[in-house]
């Protein structure tokens, strides 16, 4: 949960303050805004953490907040604070990709732990994007003749084979395929062949 904090939007001063001293003293970093249009001028891309978002509220609501967000591609997972009446928009949202909502009156530490479930996972995506970054700078750092090498090894086909298909000396493709291992970070095919299914690359 390292770096991912707590982001509380709410109207309600009372709400805002309660919010936030419960996450502090569950040891959750926690920032407030008193508006969807506050937030949304304070956000940006690489915010990592959680939003807890009442669906309505004066001027811009939760959901129309949340719409702008998807608009604009955020990542955060979003949890909705919603009153009785507010259940089937809260459920829509969910069909759109809301992380999940909480009736009020909640219970304190199911909204935590709800809140703590989503921060894992938000760093857990995060690490998984900077990974994926990773490899897309190996990818690109292989040469054309690199690539179809690589392609050929993926496809299980033996040096001679991939020789005779690419019209090369064996001795060209086993200097080609060292490259690719060492630039890609790998030992063998089997482990660049995982690496890539990790990360849905396709061959």
């Amino acid at each position: 949960m390292s770096g991912a904090e707590v982001f509380i939007v709410d109207d309600d001063e009372a709400i805002r303050d309660a919010l936030s001293w419960l996450f502090q003293s569950r040891g959750v970093p926690a920032r407030t805004w008193p508006s969807a249009e506050a937030f949304l001028e304070a956000w940006t891309p690489d915010l990592v953490g959680c939003l807890v978002l009442d669906i309505r509220m004066s001027g811009m609501s939760g959901l129309d907040l949340f719409d702008r967000l998807r608009e604009a591609s955020a990542l955060l997972p979003v949890i909705f604070l919603t009153g009785h009446g507010d259940v089937p928009m809260a459920v829509s949202a969910l069909k759109r990709g809301a992380r999940d909502f909480v009736e009020k009156p909640f219970n304190d530490n199911d909204l935590v732990d709800r809140v703590i479930e989503c921060l894992d996972w938000a760093e857990r995506r995060r690490e998984h994007e900077g990974a994926s970054a990773t490899l897309a700078g190996r990818l690109a750092s292989l040469t054309g003749r690199e690539r179809q090498v690589m392609d050929q090894v993926l496809a299980g086909k033996m040096n001679k084979v991939i020789a005779d298909a690419l019209g090369i000396t064996m001795r060209t493709v086993e200097v080609h395929r060292a490259h690719v291992f060492a630039k890609m970070g790998v030992k063998t095919a089997v482990e660049l062949a995982q690496l890539l299914s990790a990360h849905r690359v396709e061959p």
